[in-house]
């Protein structure tokens, strides 16, 4: 008896929760479905997905069904509606991925230029006289102030805050005569 029913009552019955009478409308319109999701879709994985989305929202969708239009006309916009989503979803996402892309470009580029500012200065570094480079270890690594720093190299405070003014001007005129200011 349920085959001979029209989409419309059908609907009605699916609405208000008759399983047998969605089990119908589904069997009579898959295809149709499926057809329309792949001429939107232009894949069949994308169809099928398309498809099966459709399928599972009709359930809910079927309570707001007001027999203004022919089921199938109704169905049609429900495909079309699915579709238009599940491309602003795509497209959301692929912003999203974009832009996550993007992050990840200047997150690199920064990296790989601190990696090369820390290269020069290891190097330029190693250019300084040995007493210059202790007194910057003690003051930067060592977490020393200048006293401390200057009694741990037996010489006065003076001296540390001398050697550092001049581990800035070896650095600056390095960093002149490489071009990196």
């Amino acid at each position: 008896m349920r085959m001979e029913s029209s989409d419309e009552a059908l609907a009605a019955a699916a609405g208000g929760g008759d399983r047998t009478a969605f089990g119908v409308l589904a069997e009579r319109h898959y295809d149709r479905v499926f057809r329309l999701a792949f001429r939107m879709s232009g894949t069949l994985p994308e169809a099928e997905d398309l498809t099966q989305d459709v399928l599972m929202a009709l359930p809910g969708k079927l309570a707001g069904y007001r027999r203004e239009a022919r089921f199938s006309t109704w169905l049609y916009r429900v495909v079309m509606n699915a579709a238009h989503d599940r491309r602003r979803r795509a497209a959301t996402r692929s912003k999203a991925h974009q832009g996550w892309g993007a992050y990840e470009l200047t997150r690199k580029a920064a990296e790989a230029d601190s990696a090369d500012r820390q290269k020069w200065l290891a190097e330029a570094m190693a250019a300084l006289p040995p007493e210059l480079r202790d007194t910057v270890a003690l003051l930067t690594e060592g977490d020393l102030s200048q006293a401390e720093a200057a009694e741990v190299l037996g010489v006065s405070p003076g001296t540390v805050a001398w050697r550092m003014s001049e581990v800035k001007k070896r650095l600056a005129e390095i960093a002149r005569r490489e071009g990196a200011i």
